[in-house]
């Protein structure tokens, strides 16, 4: 009997947690709509319109305005790397990578600009360090690649990957300011200069790269190429 019970309010815990868990990410959603909307100055009341609650209704769910920008800069992250993961992951030559890689980041910060400024001015979140960290693992990961095809190693990759990161976030600042730039432009403009960064990486290491060359990327080392 007091097995059956226990089991009975443990379905009913787990069905109010799934329920509430449901219900915040509506919130978040509402939330994402009103800044992108809004702008970056959007309030709880704007929110609380926007999902079509009270806004008391939002603080059961987040403690301040700052824990609901904390989730939807979680929910742009998704947002981004869900466009740029298989530009990364593509077994391409580098260049197509790397332009693939911005065309996919710049193709997010151009539908929802309110929003992207929104998380540049929460950059000391530790959500939006966060992302900045596995993005710049992402593309260290990208460099040890190739460096691992012509069998050398470095532990400059995760310092230089967060300078790109840098770089490209700076200039995705930038961009929305000067919108008179189109979006290939920016683009290519950027596809050059961390194309650019590979290479004089690469060249540093003794590697002598073609951008525009496919490479084996499974392993297999090459020696032909290196200075």
């Amino acid at each position: 009997m007091t097995e059956s019970v226990n089991r009975h309010h443990d379905g009913r815990a787990e069905r109010w947690r799934a329920h509430r868990l449901a219900r915040r990410a509506e919130f978040v959603d509402a939330a994402f709509r009103a800044f992108d909307r809004l702008g970056p100055g959007a309030g709880m009341a704007d929110i609380a319109r926007e999902a079509g609650v009270a806004k008391p209704r939002l603080y059961r769910h987040f403690a301040d305005r700052a824990a609901l920008v904390a989730a939807v800069s979680e929910r742009l992250s998704a947002l981004v790397w869900e466009h740029l993961g298989p530009a990364l992951r593509e077994p391409a030559p580098m260049r197509v990578r790397v332009r693939e890689s911005l065309r996919a980041y710049f193709a997010v910060v151009d539908e929802h600009p309110n929003v992207v400024r929104l998380v540049c001015r929460a950059r000391s979140t530790d959500v939006v360090a966060g992302d900045r960290g596995a993005a710049a693992g992402a593309i260290a990961s990208m460099f040890g690649e190739y460096l691992k095809v012509f069998g050398v190693t470095s532990a400059g990759t995760e310092p230089w990957a967060h300078g790109v990161v840098g770089a490209v976030e700076a200039a995705s600042d930038w961009w929305l300011e000067h919108p008179a730039m189109t979006r290939d432009e920016i683009v290519d403009y950027l596809t050059t200069l961390v194309g650019g960064a590979i290479e004089a990486a690469l060249r540093s290491e003794g590697v002598d790269l073609d951008p525009d060359e496919p490479l084996d990327l499974t392993g297999k080392e090459r020696h032909g190429n290196r200075s």
